[in-house]
């Protein structure tokens, strides 16, 4: 399979941060965080995450670079233009079936492209809202609590 287009990477902890603030879709053994970066520019940006919860050391630079290849293989296809995406390994990265790891990053990537053209798509029907209690005003937070 040839590259598309080339794909940067993210590198930096503000970009990083920036990307979560965006969109993200959680599918089997991955997450995948995506924001438009509305610079004008059609590069693909990614970057890989993986937590100490997911294993040692060995284990979360395992996920990594199984996450680094199916982005290798699947942005330039499923990605959009102008975005950035955070692909954060879970519990099962290390050890999930190839096919099947291709499967969720790839499913998540159609979501988030669908989500992309329709906002409605998103949780709650807004793009990218906070889903806890603190987006609610505090009065109506104390009321439901009564």
């Amino acid at each position: 399979m040839t590259d598309l287009m080339k794909i940067d990477r993210l590198l930096r902890r503000p970009q990083f941060l920036a990307a979560a603030k965006g969109v993200s879709q959680a599918r089997g053994a991955v997450v995948i965080q995506q924001l438009d970066r509305a610079d004008g520019s059609d590069a693909i940006r990614a970057g890989f995450t993986a937590t100490r919860k997911v294993g040692g050391s060995v284990v979360r630079n395992r996920a990594k670079r199984r996450l680094r290849e199916a982005a290798r293989q699947l942005l330039p296809l499923y990605g959009a233009p102008g975005c950035d995406y955070v692909l954060i390994a879970r519990m099962g990265t290390a050890d999930r079936d190839w096919d099947r790891l291709l499967d969720d990053v790839k499913s998540a990537l159609t979501r988030l492209s669908k989500m992309r053209t329709d906002p409605s798509l998103a949780k709650g029907g807004t793009f990218g809202a906070p889903h806890n209690d603190q987006s609610r005003p505090a009065t109506q937070a104390a009321d439901q609590d009564r």
